[in-house]
């Protein structure tokens, strides 16, 4: 798969997750910045959790260095399961972000919601919208 036909599926993909002004913020976002690190992972909250998983997540995520975006969308085959996209200046900033205050008290209030992980992917962005 080219470039050009990798950020046409990634787009697709995210365009099912995302609403729309959301996915013209991101690719705002992505023309401001070169971001070199990504992540695209499955998480399976418990049954009837989601929502609130969904909560929690978003708590600690508001101010994380290096992060460009942190998207979060509902599987709309899945009841229980989520989408997490994250795109980051680097991976260490990724890392990093791992040992701030607020996302360690989002994973451990997480942490019982969720049943399981399903496909976790790590990419480099290497093109942007329109490119």
């Amino acid at each position: 798969m080219n470039r050009r036909e990798h950020l046409v599926a990634m787009l697709a993909m995210a365009g099912a997750l995302f609403p729309a002004t959301k996915l013209r913020a991101l690719e705002a976002r992505m023309e401001e910045t070169d971001s070199q690190y990504g992540l695209l992972g499955q998480m399976m909250a418990r049954p009837g959790q989601r929502a609130e998983l969904i909560a929690i997540l978003s708590e600690g995520t508001g101010q994380m260095p290096g992060n460009i975006s942190y998207l979060i969308g509902e599987d709309s085959a899945n009841p229980d399961a989520i989408w997490i996209v994250e795109l980051w200046d680097s991976k260490e900033a990724h890392a990093a972000s791992i040992k701030l205050p607020a996302v360690q008290a989002a994973i451990a209030k997480g942490r019982p919601l969720i049943a399981g992980f399903g496909t976790r992917a790590e990419f480099r962005p290497v093109a942007k919208a329109g490119a």
